[in-house]
């Protein structure tokens, strides 16, 4: 995979990461704050529990930004491939809540595109290992 594909690639992550977190960390504020949304169910019996997800959409919104504005290097594929598999596979792990809160959509729309950000991003640096060895 070329520079210019690759940061391609990353620039549309960092755009799904700086979306979704924000989406996601808005429902969560509303859900802990102020007992709306689809979070209010969760969180009425155990209000605390919105700190779980306050920080992991807050450091997505972080990965996210930071992924937009940093110089391309393809061992970001790896960082990123790492952070998506982390995300999806704790989407997979607490499924319940997709269920409990009534957004399975957004449980599948989420978890599909962190398993396929997985797989470009693997395949982008198996790529890019390849264009290098075939460079020398």
């Amino acid at each position: 995979m070329s520079p210019a594909y690759g940061n391609l690639l990353i620039r549309i992550n960092a755009g799904f990461l700086i979306l979704a977190s924000a989406g996601g960390l808005a429902t969560d504020i509303a859900g802990s704050f102020f007992g709306v949304g689809a979070e209010a169910t969760l969180l009425a019996n155990a209000p605390g529990t919105g700190i779980g997800f306050i920080e992991a959409h807050g450091l997505a919104l972080i990965i996210g930004v930071t992924m937009w504005r940093i110089a391309y290097s393809r061992n970001w594929h790896a960082v990123l491939a790492a952070v998506h598999m982390l995300l999806g596979t704790a989407n997979l792990l607490f499924w319940q809540f997709f269920i409990a809160a009534d957004v399975l959509a957004v449980g599948y729309a989420t978890t599909a595109a962190h398993f396929l950000f997985v797989v470009a991003h693997l395949a982008a640096l198996a790529g890019a290992a390849r264009l290098a060895a075939s460079s020398r």
